[in-house]
């Protein structure tokens, strides 16, 4: 069975983040098996892992506005520190709250 459209969390997934899932269900889910593949530690790996997740968490967090769902993909792609995302954050809720 053949996808018509691609779901908005693939979609939302550049092609590195496309090859570690390849990867990763080709290593049945093993990070061991993943983290050999490509000569890096399991901890490693399983940070990959984990920020890949958070990207999929916020694509599919529709409650968020697309300004929100922007600086939380940059924070977790490493583009802005966590903190400054949460001053971006704090202070456009507020001014929405104003307006």
């Amino acid at each position: 069975m053949a996808i018509d459209v691609m779901p908005d969390w693939v979609a939302n997934l550049d092609d590195e983040d496309i090859n570690f899932v390849k990867k990763f269900l080709l290593a049945s889910g093993s990070l061991k098996e993943v983290a050999a593949v490509y000569g890096v530690t399991y901890p490693t790996v399983r940070l990959r892992l984990d920020r890949l997740i958070q990207k999929i968490q916020i694509s599919e967090d529709t409650t968020n506005e697309p300004y929100i769902s922007l600086i939380k993909r940059l924070a977790v792609n490493d583009k802005i520190d966590f903190d400054t995302a949460k001053v971006l954050i704090s202070e456009y809720k507020k001014l929405e709250k104003e307006n």
